[in-house]
């Protein structure tokens, strides 16, 4: 099918605008009237322009406050509605949107309300212009999408359909029922879908629609199922995107075309329109890659936690770490220079250590690569010698390599054979294996990367929870691969800015976290310290053996429980923007110790 998008989707300039619908891979635009009427191009430029790009101006919105008015007011309205059909020629457009009333004006009247947009349709039929009207969910006297229809059947005019909107129809909905109507449309009189989703949240409805809205498939809303039972209609028309957004609007225009259009292939892919290649998700994680100008400090901190450099890259500066099941790259090539810029709040010269990329075990690294590319994620470059494993790498959209890729499985390039080993130190026995890679993401890019992990990696998208920070509120969210093997923990600041603050770490699972504490103290290791008010604090919560507190307290370990069992964990201090996270899961644990994220993070700035 045909895709469109709003331009007030996006930021920037009207003809910033276009190039990064066109750039996307859209087929058409809706002009929103403010991007018009702020542009100094004139009507024809944009047409122009929009041809020269290979984008159809599908629609133009909207028309406010037009119907069931008293007849003065609607000759006003018939006035502005004219000069709108000679722009719209001008432009090239031939639907108009026409939202339901908001006006104090407007009278509880369908019967008027159907002869004047009768009327409306009869001057935009004079001008080669359908009219699609919309029932706002705000709407003073309609604002459901079956009220809408009626009026529009009542009318009998053949300009005259109806727009439908995911927004506004599953904002008030309560369930399937709700969408029953959506079959007593005819797909003839459907003459626009609107797409949109949003969080499930408790607010003013215009404050939602208004602020809130984003890409289907990063929200709460059943949106699949709608577009389903309006394509059963026989509706032919475009999918056309309509997202209000306050982070979308001061965010590159580029990037977020390409999620728009990523979660519209996605969507398409579920209906059946389109065929995607299908998803091989990741089994595990062969790697964490950091970069850094100087590997003394990380390298001390690995040998603390009890890692062994087992191997050198055959050809570039990269070291491999390697302890139990985790494994740790080390790479001080000239991409360390450009990650170090990127140094915490507080950092100091020449300490930008970053977790610059993953390596994820995959069952077909060529199937993920080409779901990758068919879902526009950036497929990255490799500077590769001939002896070199051929390893596929996306880019997500915060930047980070995630390399797809075989561990010691037959048939497959193996990352490992690049590295010669050192005889000297084999990887030492443990149990520590990779729980966790925490991500921080841009403010701007949360969403986008919820959308991006699920759909690219295949990965499954979790609750998100609200976390208080010293300095504001953080947002996380978990994507996860259905047995637990990979989880990513998302995480953003609540503004701008706050992203470059919060350091991202790698969490390591043990069977005993005291063990592991006191061995990595032993060894010259340094726990962040926890406030003494927070064991007080958990002594009044839970129960523990003779002394089992105590131990906590000395060693910084912080305690949770849910539904499932026991969540023991600590941190080492912070390396450029990289730490570590000691844990262990006892029970079926299933969270991430969010309960102790504030005290955490309190303790991380005052460690600064």
């Amino acid at each position: 099918m045909r895709t469109s998008i709003a331009t007030v989707s996006l930021s920037g300039s009207l003809t910033e605008k276009l190039t990064a619908a066109a750039r996307a891979g859209f087929d058409g635009v809706e002009i929103f009237e403010n991007d018009l009427l702020a542009s100094p191009l004139t009507p024809e430029d944009i047409r122009a322009r929009c041809t020269d790009l290979g984008l159809t101006v599908d629609l133009y919105q909207p028309m406010r406050d037009v119907e069931a008015v008293p007849e003065a007011e609607f000759a006003r309205n018939l006035r502005r509605a004219r000069h709108k059909f000679e722009l719209m020629g001008r432009l090239g457009a031939d639907t108009v949107l026409v939202c339901s009333s908001v006006s104090p004006l407007a009278e509880d009247d369908d019967a008027l309300a159907a002869e004047q947009l009768a009327r409306l349709a009869d001057l935009a039929q004079d001008f080669g212009v359908r009219v699609a009207y919309e029932a706002l969910a705000w709407g003073r006297h309609v604002s459901t999408y079956d009220h809408a229809w009626h009026i529009v059947d009542t009318a009998g005019h053949p300009a005259l359909g109806t727009c439908l909107d995911s927004f506004h129809i599953l904002s008030r909905s309560s369930g399937p029922e709700d969408l029953k109507g959506i079959a007593d449309i005819p797909g003839e009189k459907i003459f626009f879908l609107q797409l949109a989703d949003a969080p499930l949240l408790g607010m003013d409805v215009l404050q939602w629609s208004r602020h809130h809205r984003c890409f289907p498939g990063q929200g709460g809303f059943n949106v699949v199922d709608l577009v389903r039972r309006v394509l059963h209609t026989g509706y032919d028309g475009p999918l056309s995107l309509e997202v209000f957004n306050d982070v979308f609007r001061q965010a590159e225009a580029g990037p977020t075309a390409i999620d728009a259009r990523r979660s519209l292939l996605m969507l398409q892919d579920e209906l059946g329109i389109v065929t995607l290649p299908a998803p091989a998700a990741p089994t595990g994680i062969a790697f964490t890659e950091l970069v850094t100008p100087d590997a003394e400090p990380v390298s001390t901190l690995l040998g603390s936690l009890g890692f062994a450099r087992t191997a050198r890259h055959r050809g570039k500066p990269v070291e491999l770490w390697e302890q139990g099941e985790a494994r740790i790259l080390v790479n001080t090539g000239p991409a360390a220079l450009a990650h170090s810029r990127l140094r915490s709040r507080g950092g100091t010269p020449g300490d930008g250590t970053t977790l610059a990329a993953v390596g994820l075990e995959s069952p077909d690294p060529a199937a993920a690569a080409r779901r990758a590319e068919a879902l526009l994620a950036p497929v990255l470059p490799r500077r590769r010698a001939a002896e070199d494993a051929p390893l596929d790498a996306v880019a997500a959209p915060d930047g980070t390599e995630l390399f797809l890729c075989a561990t010691h499985r037959p048939g497959l390039p193996d990352w490992r054979a690049d590295f010669e080993d050192d005889p000297h130190t084999p990887a030492p026995p443990s149990d520590v294996r990779v729980d966790h890679v925490a991500l921080t993401q841009p403010w701007h890019q949360f969403d986008e990367a919820v959308l991006f992990h699920h759909g690219v990696l295949g990965l499954e998208a979790q609750e998100s929870v609200d976390v208080a920070d010293p300095y504001g509120l953080l947002r996380s969210r978990a994507v996860t691969s259905a047995d637990g093997a990979v989880r990513f923990p998302l995480t953003v600041g609540a503004a701008p800015g706050d992203d470059s603050v919060i350091a991202r770490h790698v969490a390591l699972a043990t069977d005993d976290v005291v063990v592991a504490a006191r061995r990595f103290t032993a060894a010259g290791g340094r726990l962040l310290p926890i406030p003494a008010n927070y064991y007080d604090d958990l002594a009044a919560r839970f129960v523990f053996a003779d002394g089992e507190l105590e131990t906590y307290r000395e060693l910084g370990i912080l305690y949770d429980r849910d539904a499932h069992g026991v969540f023991r964990h600590c941190y080492t201090r912070t390396v450029g923007r990289v730490f570590f996270e000691l844990v262990q899961r006892d029970g079926g644990y299933r969270g991430y110790g969010a309960a102790n994220a504030p005290v955490r993070l309190a303790a991380q700035h005052t460690a600064r």
